[in-house]
């Protein structure tokens, strides 16, 4: 072979070498943002459904734990629901992980217990670790809501917590006792900022009822009069102290090793933001808020238009991109 065409081929060699991660990461950010409009608009509009084929869902053997594993390939992903009564059964968990593995995820999904009734216990950490345990290592963790107590305190158990390399919070909570203060008061606040939402009386009355024995009192006691026992919570007993100091993620946040994407609506009815701040000042190093107004909770969006909702939009789609960078 002559010198010209030895030259031309490690010319074509280099283009590729360097061609090819470029492509690959503009195919990336091309179904993240694919993903980010379906997941947004629920389904309305379904860029990612019409580029990528429908994901495979199997049973992913898992000790302790029922798990669902969508999609056969690419970066390993555990999927923490929020309250779900069906589980990993539940249509908007389903739709969820079937986006993520249109994304280019191999997702498992573990049903948590309590979060089937609205409740969370220590127990509820179990199916995550065992999952993660179970599941290709280096990971990613998406939580969802209050199933953010559960993926954190994973995330920081000491037989689990060098898998997950990110872990993604979409509306969660740092403080347990704050959480319930909230719940029972519509009433919120960290380092200066405060805020108060009107519950509707039935989420309260099916919160109280279910979570009742975390504020050692009767459910009918604590409905009837909220205020007092919200005041119960300035000094709780000390097993429900313990309980609630066991539930909550700032309490362990120094203990994790994976980085901290906190996404949450400055709106959210459900879970305030500020519970986001707190998590974030308790571990603040490697940790990064994502504060935005275009989602409220985690099902729910708001149309908004002009540079903020464009950069918010913007920093959404670069936290979807950054996930499947994970390696």
């Amino acid at each position: 072979m002559r010198q010209p065409e030895v030259a031309r081929l490690l010319s074509l060699a280099a283009a590729t070498v360097l061609v090819g991660p470029v492509a690959r990461a503009a195919v990336d950010l091309v179904l993240a943002t694919a993903f980010l409009v379906e997941f947004l608009s629920a389904g309305h509009y379904h860029p990612l459904s019409a580029l990528t084929n429908a994901p495979r869902r199997q049973a992913l053997p898992v000790d302790g734990a029922a798990v669902d594993r969508w999609g056969d390939g690419g970066v390993p992903l555990v999927l923490v629901h929020g309250y779900a009564p069906a589980g990993k059964d539940e249509p908007r968990v389903q739709d969820a992980a079937a986006l993520l593995a249109r994304a280019g995820f191999d997702v498992a999904v573990p049903t948590i217990p309590g979060l089937t009734h609205g409740r969370l216990r220590p127990d509820d950490v179990r199916p995550v670790v065992a999952t993660l345990a179970a599941h290709p290592a280096p990971s990613v963790m998406v939580a969802v809501s209050i199933g953010a107590g559960p993926a954190l305190l994973a995330a920081a158990d000491p037989a689990v917590r060098d898998r997950p390399r990110v872990v993604l919070s979409l509306g969660g909570y740092a403080s347990a006792l704050e959480l319930l203060r909230f719940f029972l008061t519509g009433e919120y606040g960290w380092n200066g900022i405060h805020g108060r939402v009107v519950h509707d009386p039935a989420i309260v009355r099916w919160f109280v009822e279910a979570n009742a024995d975390l504020l050692d009192t009767p459910a009918p006691a604590a409905l009837a009069d909220p205020a007092r026992a919200a005041a119960l919570l300035a000094a709780p007993p000390p097993r429900v102290a313990d309980l609630l100091a066991r539930l909550s993620p700032e309490r362990i946040a120094g203990e994790i090793r994976a980085r901290l994407v906190l996404v949450h609506g400055v709106d959210d009815r459900a879970v305030p933001y500020t519970e986001s701040l707190r998590l974030a000042a308790a571990r603040p190093e490697g940790t990064r808020v994502v504060l935005v107004h275009l989602v409220e909770h985690v099902g729910g969006t708001r149309v908004g238009a002009g540079l903020t909702a464009a950069r918010e939009l913007g920093a959404l789609i670069l936290v979807v991109y950054g996930l499947g960078r994970v390696g």
